[in-house]
């Protein structure tokens, strides 16, 4: 019997590396998105983010982490994104390494 419908073997469609701006919800992040869009009339790239939020299982991440998200159903008003792996992890603040 195959596990198709497993977490580990959901096609990762739409992802997404955005970097964590909060953490205060128990399991869920929000998450921004930087990009940048060609204006076009000027034809200039412009600076632009998005936000989403995501949902985070096991609450791996934190605050300043940059992480990978992927589209998924809908789980709640605003959440249609999943974390799918932490890509890099933020520096511990300088007061927490004084300690």
């Amino acid at each position: 019997m195959s596990d198709s419908n497993s977490k580990s073997s959901r096609p990762l469609l739409g992802t997404k590396v955005g970097v964590v701006t909060s953490d205060k919800r128990d399991k869920t992040r929000t998450v921004e998105v930087a990009y940048q869009a060609k204006h076009p009339k000027y034809g200039k790239y412009l600076r632009r983010s998005q936000k989403f939020q995501v949902h985070d299982d096991q609450n791996a991440s934190k605050l300043g982490d940059r992480v990978q998200i992927g589209s998924c159903r809908k789980l709640s008003k605003t959440k249609s994104w999943r974390l799918v792996r932490v890509v890099e992890s933020a520096p511990a603040p300088a007061d927490q390494i004084a300690d």
